[in-house]
């Protein structure tokens, strides 16, 4: 008998920041992915400014 799925992790704005934050240290989108255990394309989502629009200019501010 399959046991049911449990849901994806949904990436909050807080940490679209903290993506972008890594990305700038030059960690890779691929570890940034497996750190919040999501798909890496919700990483790439983020740097591409699909996903999270705001994050970037909040991680500036706070750099």
């Amino acid at each position: 008998m399959a046991r049911p799925r449990k849901p994806s992790y949904r990436l909050t704005f807080a940490d679209a920041v903290e993506i972008w934050r890594r990305y700038w240290a030059g960690e890779y989108q691929n570890r940034i992915a497996a750190f919040f255990d999501v798909n890496q394309g919700r990483v790439n989502e983020v740097i591409k400014g699909k996903r999270h629009p705001g994050s970037e200019e909040a991680a500036r501010r706070m750099a």
